[in-house]
């Protein structure tokens, strides 16, 4: 399959369904056999999917890409042999991050949620003018990228992280800003942006937030 078919959607189901480590293999930078470049893509929706990993509280570097041909088995070996020492180093996903299996499978599912406005944006605001490898590179890790990614994405992933925690059970705002490690200030703030949507409800018998 060309790398070119890899989406943000792709990434976060493969953690969703477990995997502690995920590694996108495609064709050398400037070498598509199918004249696309879709390895541009995947080089993107991998950073994409790095920061989205870390802002939620997982380590970026159990996601990692790399480019080479066809004829460089021994390269694929030694690059599978360090990734795998690395995954193992960082153990099983979400409890080496000290994170609680309800808000990891909550934060995962909140970001799926979000991949089709993510693409979205990605195609209109997030895309780098020049393919190579420095131009990507200096884009995805400079300061207009995460202006970007705050402006665009974060407050968007935090409510549907926070509605995700809400499908399982009502909590109080304390019990979201634990699980999914938000200030109060935070947690408020999402919380009344969400209710002016009609997305939540404040249960008074119960004293939590729960879904409309």
């Amino acid at each position: 399959m060309c790398t070119g078919r890899v989406d943000l959607s792709h990434l976060l189901r493969a953690f969703l369904m477990g995997a502690d480590g995920l590694y996108v293999g495609g064709c050398r930078l400037n070498e598509c056999n199918y004249i696309t470049h879709g390895n541009y893509h995947a080089l993107a929706m991998v950073y994409l999917c790095q920061r989205i990993m870390g802002k939620i509280g997982l380590n970026p570097e159990r996601l990692r890409i790399e480019f080479m041909s066809s004829g460089e088995g021994i390269l694929f070996a030694e690059v599978m042999n360090d990734f795998s020492a690395k995954v193992r180093g960082l153990g099983p996903l979400g409890k080496s991050e000290g994170m609680e299996a309800a808000a990891l499978k909550a934060n995962l599912e909140a970001a799926a949620r979000i991949v089709p406005y993510i693409n979205l944006v990605e195609r209109e605001r997030l895309r780098v003018p020049v393919q190579s490898a420095e131009a990507y590179e200096r884009f995805f890790t400079g300061p207009e990228f995460e202006r970007l990614f705050e402006e665009l994405i974060v407050d968007k992933l935090a409510v549907s992280r926070m509605l995700s925690l809400l499908r399982e059970s009502p909590l109080s705002t304390g019990e979201i800003g634990r699980i999914l490690r938000l200030t109060p200030s935070e947690v408020s703030r999402h919380l009344g942006s969400s209710a002016r949507q009609g997305w939540i409800r404040y249960d008074e018998g119960q004293g939590r937030f729960a879904l409309a």
